[in-house]
């Protein structure tokens, strides 16, 4: 565990990546959504609005993902890091920094409500569908939701690092492909209210729990892969 924070000081030595450019892009959307909709009451419309800029730090993260590994696992191997421990510790720095969103989230979703929007009806944090289960389970859908797009990042650097370029590349192109082929398959077999029912069953949290799961997966995945990769 000592090693593993070790890699969390290592990651956190330049703290932009993993903490103050996520929260720049965050409050950032949040001005100008915000901005937004102060303009749309000038001109004398009236309605609920809401924003989906509170989902820009989390493409971001995937970003965070990739850099955390093409710019500090080098580093790490020639200060004599395990990989084990550099995935660790790597993967403890994404969590941690995700639960700051998380709460920050939590927070702007409880301020709006006192608030009424900002009183101009205009949502950012809050949004009901995720919200329905209570702002605890809205923040472990928020933090899900990051470290699934890190790990996402990971992975593919880590495809990168071990196999290449036009591997990753090949690779990237085919699980779009996949994701074409399912959407192909619900379409002719006429699934989407199916899908739209499972969704609504699950709800929010239960989607959340299914996407940690795939997380976990993915970075077992990736750790396979980092064993061999050269650094």
């Amino acid at each position: 565990m000592n090693r593993a924070l070790n890699v969390v000081r290592l990651q956190l030595i330049n703290r932009q990546t993993f903490v103050w450019i996520p929260l720049i892009i965050l409050f950032g959307s949040l001005a100008i959504s915000l901005l937004l909709y102060g303009i749309i009451q000038s001109a004398g419309v009236r309605g609920v609005m809401i924003s989906g800029g509170v989902q820009a730090p989390l493409w971001y993260f995937g970003v965070i993902g990739a850099q955390s590994l093409t710019r500090t696992f080098p580093f790490s191997q020639a200060m004599s890091v395990t990989r084990r421990d550099f995935f660790a510790g790597t993967l403890l720095t994404a969590a941690l920094t995700a639960a700051l969103l998380s709460v920050v989230f939590v927070l702007g979703g409880m301020i709006e409500r006192a608030t009424n929007g900002y009183g101009m009806n205009g949502w950012f944090f809050y949004i009901p569908w995720v919200w329905e289960a209570g702002p605890l389970a809205a923040g472990v859908v928020y933090f899900a939701l990051a470290m699934f797009f890190f790990v996402i990042g990971f992975w593919a650097a880590t495809v990168f690092k071990r196999f290449g370029g036009l591997v990753t590349t090949v690779t990237l192109v085919g699980v779009g492909l996949l994701l074409v082929l399912v959407v192909w398959l619900i379409t002719v077999t006429r699934s989407w209210q199916g899908v739209a029912d499972i969704v609504l069953t699950l709800g929010a949290l239960g989607l959340a729990v299914c996407g940690i799961v795939l997380t976990a997966v993915l970075a077992t995945s990736s750790f396979a892969t980092l064993r061999r990769a050269v650094p």
